[in-house]
């Protein structure tokens, strides 16, 4: 797959607390969850991107489309220890061009699905459905933080600005965390049709997240997992954000992740209806 340029003209990043178990069962056996506070960390990516393009392509020739993916933050072995990055099960777009360029041009196989975003100063609002999975999501934004030059002053909860204002979170003690933990499993993991994993890195030299607060945030894929398994914790906002995406420098190697599970306790997949996997038609 060539390397991709776009901006992030939005980016909602729709954070849950999961049961490690539960997650486990989600996830093929070349990856394990990352734990944070004891738990996995698992969400959605409501994406609208700008300009997305081959990387030898200028800017300003590229397509633009809503896509979503719902996530889990794993890790994995390397010959170099241990990597970190997400698991995407369920990739959607506005766009039938990625659906038909899918495991091509863009990585893992893409489905189909209408999007509804309104936007204004202060509230965002994306809703998508598909024939797998329905998300909707509302949230209370706070004013563009001017850019600096310095990338991580978007995240600086010190500063007492809106980025910090009231967001919070159960699994990240700051947004400075939640930024880095975000920024550092870069790398997504997609399942494609022959049975193996298709991996793409995301790379900015521009990174920049906002907190905000939530006010309605539902999904289908997460409602139909087990009572009490998966709870909201937080959301995040990136703006305005050019990014490159590219091949993993290292392939999964299926059977590379040999070392044991550190969930505790264990989930067979048939405690999980068949469509706890995919959400409800």
């Amino acid at each position: 797959m060539p390397d991709l340029s776009a901006t992030i003209e939005r980016r909602l990043l729709i954070n849950y607390r999961v049961d490690p178990r539960v997650a486990q069962a989600l996830l093929p056996a070349e990856l394990r969850p990352q734990l944070v506070d004891g738990s996995a960390v698992a969400g959605i990516c409501l994406i609208r991107l700008g300009d997305l393009r081959p990387a030898v392509v200028r800017p300003r020739i590229g397509w633009r489309a809503e896509n979503a993916a719902h996530r889990i933050a794993v890790e994995w072995d390397t010959p170099g220890g241990r990597a970190t990055g997400v698991y995407i099960p369920e990739r959607h777009s506005a766009s039938w061009l990625a659906v038909a360029a899918g495991e091509r041009v863009f990585p893992g196989i893409h489905r189909h699905a209408r999007f509804v975003s309104e936007e204004s100063g202060d509230r965002m609002h994306v809703g998508m459905r598909s024939r797998e999975v329905t998300v909707d999501v509302e949230v209370a934004v706070p004013a563009p933080v001017p850019t600096t030059g310095d990338e991580r002053a978007a995240v600086d909860p010190s500063a007492g600005g809106p980025a910090s204002g009231a967001w919070r979170s159960s699994l990240f003690p700051s947004l400075d965390d939640a930024s880095e933990f975000f920024r550092a499993g870069s790398t997504g993991w997609s399942p494609a049709r022959d049975g193996g994993l298709q991996g793409l890195t995301l790379s900015t030299s521009a990174w920049r997240i906002e907190g905000v607060t939530p006010l309605t945030a539902r999904s289908s894929f997460f409602d139909a997992l087990p009572a009490g398994s998966a709870t909201l914790d937080s959301v995040l906002l990136m703006r305005g954000v050019p990014v490159t995406w590219s091949a993993p420098e290292r392939n999964l190697t299926p059977g590379l992740a040999a070392s044991p599970s550190p969930v505790p306790g264990s989930l067979h997949l048939d405690t999980l209806q068949a469509s706890s996997l995919t959400g409800p038609e």
